[in-house]
């Protein structure tokens, strides 16, 4: 499925996520409906964490995780 889709692609890299990050996600989302979320290898072991504050705080769900990379989902409306 996301490999034939055009997706944007955010990089999360040392200093983690902010409300500035989540605001980004939650317009790319409205836009595209499906983005990547690649994860520097530094942060991995904080990956799942920010994964759930990503797909609470944008009302989204994680449609695949490979390795550092998470395929978000929100339908638009």
């Amino acid at each position: 499925m996301n490999r034939s889709l055009s997706t944007f692609t955010l990089n999360i890299g040392k200093s983690g996520i902010n409300e500035n990050v989540i605001d980004e996600i939650k317009r790319q989302l409205k836009a595209h409906e499906v983005i990547k979320v690649k994860f520097s290898k530094s942060i991995s072991s904080e990956k799942q964490n920010y994964i759930t504050e990503i797909t609470e705080k944008s009302k989204s769900k994680l449609v695949d995780l490979r390795g550092n990379v998470a395929v978000i989902y929100k339908k638009n409306r």
